[in-house]
């Protein structure tokens, strides 16, 4: 994955190529003052943008009053955990900030955006960070599938909520291949800008795809059931091709939670509370532990004081 790959899948290079063919969306340039109080972490009170909450309340009416934000290429899903109900659905600038105050996908997306690039080396190309509010969608969890592309062929498909087992998955594991197949071969392949990428689509009730998002082909996107080794090195995965009559053809490997056997926590729980909670109770940190030995050791001292104090 090279940093070139990393700026083409940004939401406002893939939007105008696939737009007719996924969720209507608004693009708003993020003010450099908006930017500095998204990375400070000591501002308490947020301060006010006049201006820009003015063009976010626009743009949020225009798409029907609610919208999904993200920026240049993530979400902050890591951050549903602090917003009312456990969903990402905003209707106003203190919602967005709300959740991008408390997601380190945003973050990363402020800071490390080439994180994992083969060419580290290389200057970093300069990025115009966005405000990205799409219309607001119910999307069921089941129907969510991430679709891997090497070479402008599609390799994998993986389930995208893979903690869960749904019935209706393997129920129909022939329809939504095809479906999915279908939807790239006639939409996607060979429009896009790179011949390596993920694709994340949507594949309703009625059987029809639609394109979420796009994203590198490399570490910084998650694998999911796939490992970044097999998709990269196509060992594993080309035990599913098929000799034709004239050349070799290949069928994406299409893997999904088969049983409530095989399901796992989200690895999104991790984000739910502080960081430091966890390596506590992990004892990843030492230093840690022995602060918080520290200060357990002073509460009861003092608690020892008061004791002290009232039987005097």
């Amino acid at each position: 994955m090279k940093k070139e790959q990393v700026v083409n899948c940004q939401f406002s290079v893939w939007y105008p190529i696939f737009k007719k063919h996924t969720i209507k969306s608004l693009i708003l340039p993020l003010p450099q003052n908006v930017i500095d109080y998204l990375l400070d972490d000591g501002t308490l009170v947020a301060p006010e943008f006049p201006e820009f909450n003015s063009k976010v309340l626009k743009a949020i009416n225009t798409l029907g009053g609610c919208v999904f934000p993200k920026l240049n290429w993530s979400a902050p899903r890591d951050a549903n955990w602090i917003a009312l109900n456990s969903s990402l659905q905003c209707q106003s600038l203190s919602d967005i900030f709300l959740l991008f105050k408390s997601s380190d996908f945003i973050t990363h997306d402020l800071t490390q955006p080439f994180l994992h690039s083969s060419d580290e080396d290389s200057p970093n190309p300069a990025i115009n960070y966005e405000l990205v509010l799409r219309k607001w969608s119910e999307l069921l969890p089941g129907g969510e599938f991430r679709c891997f592309i090497k070479e402008n062929k599609l390799i994998g498909i993986s389930q995208r909520d893979y903690t869960q087992y749904y019935h209706h998955i393997s129920k129909q594991e022939a329809q939504i291949c095809h479906s999915i197949q279908e939807f790239f071969s006639q939409h996607i392949q060979y429009q896009f800008l790179d011949e390596d990428f993920v694709l994340d689509v949507y594949r309703d009730s009625w059987g029809k795809v639609w394109l979420i998002d796009l994203n590198p082909f490399g570490e910084v996107t998650d694998s999911l059931l796939f490992t970044w080794e097999e998709l990269t090195s196509g060992n594993s995965l080309s035990a599913n091709q098929e000799e034709g009559d004239t050349a070799q053809q290949v069928s994406p490997v299409f893997r999904y939670t088969t049983s409530d056997v095989t399901v796992q926590p989200s690895p999104s729980l991790s984000y739910r509370i502080p960081r430091d909670f966890v390596d506590l109770s992990t004892g990843e940190d030492a230093y840690k532990l022995i602060d918080f030995l520290k200060l357990k050791r002073q509460q009861e001292d003092s608690e020892e004081e008061v004791e002290e104090e009232v039987r005097q």
